[in-house]
């Protein structure tokens, strides 16, 4: 119960860490000019929402430039992007060519992206397909970024959840990681340690160009963090924000693509292989633990225990605890409150996911959308 409660009054801790980017509805004057990569494998349905939001942005048109990278979809996306092209003269849908050997499809789909890039661009970010704009996102993170004087900033998206899978599981792992991370660490510009979201990423040019670009990560599957943290090391200053207020997202549709995203990147999310085995242990007992040890103290107690009655009340208050945070995380979800109270079978799942990430990554088989990845 007292780790219980430490878990708790950490995630609680870490909440004044991650930074709220507020929108800033007044333009910039004479703003820097930025080219928008959205890297796109077979998402058809999802880009138009995307590439509507990027058109409509509070900033001068004319210094924003949109770049669809179609990475040889199998559906409508390369279609869907160019119906957009035809529509603003700053917008752009290119093929990306064969995935070349050793290389994973975003990094490489991001790297074509940068190379299609104009010269002068001060600013280059990376958006992805299932992310839906704010009016004054890019305006608010390139003012952000220039007023912190930051090489990367990276942005948290408000989480969009729709099936009982996303909502079940998507919270309990956001929990997990504030569990885990020490942001105070992490953001610390005197700190090794970085974490990014690949979802939002506005990179200075010059130091993407310094580090290599994502060419220098071309086999990373949690690209994002490794392309962070080559910048972070090369002294530029790299910040994550959140940006509930500018950008939302739905990662995942339903079951499979959870199931196929999560074990494809849980590893590297959880800080290596064996920080998921421990992580994925502790989460598979510990959840039923703090149910089950109220019980059996209360139990105890009414069979005359005067050691489990002494015991009753820290149970019952870490029992107490942690179903109330994770109903409070239901509610900040939009997500019915009753998902709080069957937490622990959103971390049994986790705790599974993590176990077949580690699995897939000793076979050396690790599938996402279509490719198989060493």
């Amino acid at each position: 119960m007292i780790l219980v409660l430490w878990l708790i009054l950490r995630a609680h801790g870490q909440r004044g860490l991650l930074p709220v980017l507020y929108p800033v509805s007044v333009p910039i004057h004479d703003p820097p000019s930025v080219s928008a990569i959205v890297p796109a494998r077979n998402e058809g349905h999802n880009l138009p929402r995307c590439l509507h939001s990027l058109l409509h942005q509070n900033y001068r048109q004319d210094r924003l430039n949109i770049i669809v990278v179609d990475d040889n979809s199998t559906d409508d996306t390369f279609a869907v992007g160019c119906s957009f092209a035809g529509r603003s003269r700053s917008l752009k849908t290119i093929r990306c060519p064969p995935l070349p050997p050793r290389w994973c499809g975003k990094p490489h789909a991001c790297w074509i992206g940068a190379r299609m890039s104009r010269l002068d661009d001060e600013w280059v970010c990376f958006m992805d397909a299932d992310v839906q704009a704010g009016p004054e996102l890019i305006g608010s993170a390139v003012t952000a970024a220039r007023s912190q004087q930051l090489a990367l900033l990276s942005l948290a998206p408000r989480q969009r959840l729709g099936s009982f899978s996303e909502r079940l599981i998507i919270p309990c792992g956001l929990f997990l990681m504030a569990f885990r991370q020490d942001l105070e660490t992490v953001q610390s510009p005197h700190s090794n340690h970085v974490t990014a979201n690949g979802q939002f990423m506005l990179v200075q040019r010059h130091a993407y160009e310094f580090v290599g670009g994502h060419a220098a990560v071309h086999d990373a599957v949690c690209e994002d963090l490794e392309l962070a943290r080559l910048i972070k090391r090369a002294g530029g200053r790299v910040l994550l924000e959140d940006g509930k207020l500018l950008l939302a997202a739905r990662m995942y549709t339903g079951w499979k693509s959870l199931w196929m995203g999560f074990s494809k990147n849980a590893v590297e999310m959880l800080g290596g292989r064996a920080a998921a085995f421990v992580t994925a242990l502790l989460v598979l007992l510990l959840p039923p633990a703090g149910l089950l040890l109220p019980t059996i103290d209360g139990v105890g107690c009414a069979s005359g225990h005067a050691a489990d009655c002494v015991a009753l009340a820290p149970a019952l208050a870490g029992t107490a605890a942690a179903t109330g945070l994770h109903i409070a995380g239901a509610l900040y979800f939009r997500a019915p409150f009753w998902y709080g109270l069957i937490f622990p079978l959103g971390y049994a799942v986790g705790g599974c996911l993590a176990l077949e990430s580690l699995r897939r990554h000793w076979r050396g088989n690790i599938i996402w959308k279509g490719r198989s990845y060493p």
